[in-house]
């Protein structure tokens, strides 16, 4: 064989490799190209994100969100509101009959009942502003219960609806109270809302399952407050069987409304050994006719002045 026929060979023999491996890279390619469209696939029909976001939406469905004006409301605004001063000194004397001396001589000293003697006084109001002025404490936790299961207003004063309560608890109807206790957008307070009326609301609140539950709010955590915005005193007998579970009341006037012997009423009827409290709703305070809340308290035992 010629020197040129043995080029021409060589030169086939390197042409026919050249190819082979062009061949097997394009395979290769090919090959991780499809591997890669597989994992893509498992990616998209197992990811975790799709069920992350659901999660969250069901805990956030489950959330009361507080959207809340600030000079109507308790906040956690920079700036000093007239509200926001007003109750720091009413939630300073609570503060202090639920955690300091006086809390020995007291029943569930942290479980404080927010009632009027008549409708429309401003208890609610005032229930859900002293429990955003204690959720604003460094070292306290705040539980507000919508126990005005006749009337129930808190979910409604807040714009908020929630489907289950402290009845549908107390009926069975939910197995744990914590299915019916909602986180806020403040991680230091939650709500109960009061749920549905029942015919027999009494009969539930008097019930061992109450009386258990409230115990239990009383002792389970120690930086706890409870606030339960009760039935107003008169002619409600809801109202003086949580009296009876409580070891502090608050109770809600209206200044230029409210008649004394009712507020005398709403006395007899309470536990003489809890601690009491009066705010004035609508106190006027100087010549311009601002209005603003005033707060008396009375300990355990003492006579109304």
């Amino acid at each position: 064989m010629s020197t040129i026929e043995k080029a021409l060979q060589r030169q086939k023999a390197e042409q026919a490799r050249q190819a082979e491996a062009a061949q097997e890279q394009q395979q290769t390619a090919s090959s991780e190209a499809l591997d890669s469209g597989v994992v893509a696939d498992d990616i998209a029909t197992s990811s975790p994100v799709s069920h992350g976001t659901e999660e969250t939406s069901a805990h956030d469905k489950d959330m009361i969100l507080l959207e809340l004006d600030d000079e109507a409301f308790v906040s956690s605004s920079t700036k000093r509101t007239k509200i926001n001063e007003e109750f720091r000194t009413i939630k300073r004397k609570v503060l202090s009959n639920a955690f300091g001396p006086l809390a020995k001589t007291l029943n569930n000293p942290n479980i404080i009942m927010v009632t009027s003697s008549n409708p429309n006084e401003g208890k609610t109001y005032n229930a859900i502003n002293l429990a955003l002025s204690i959720a604003l404490e460094q070292d306290k936790t705040v539980l507000l219960v919508d126990a005005d299961v006749l009337r129930p207003n808190v979910m409604r004063t807040l714009n908020q609806k929630m489907p289950n309560g402290l009845m549908e608890y107390l009926l069975g109807e939910v197995t744990d109270i914590s299915e019916v206790m909602y986180h806020t957008n403040i991680d230091t307070l939650r709500i109960i809302p009061a749920g549905k009326t029942h015919h027999l609301s009494t009969e539930l609140l008097a019930s061992e399952k109450m009386l258990e539950t409230v115990q239990e709010f009383a002792s389970r955590y120690q930086d706890r407050v409870v606030i339960f915005d009760t039935p107003p005193m008169l002619g409600v007998n809801e109202t003086a069987i949580l009296a009876n579970l409580a070891g502090q009341a608050i109770i809600v006037v209206e200044e230029g409304r409210t008649k004394l012997t009712d507020i005398q009423t709403a006395l007899e009827a309470l536990n003489p050994d809890m601690a009491k409290g009066f705010i004035v709703n609508k106190a006027q305070r100087s010549k311009r006719e601002e209005y603003g809340y005033g707060y008396y308290s009375m300990g355990p035992k003492e006579k109304d002045a």
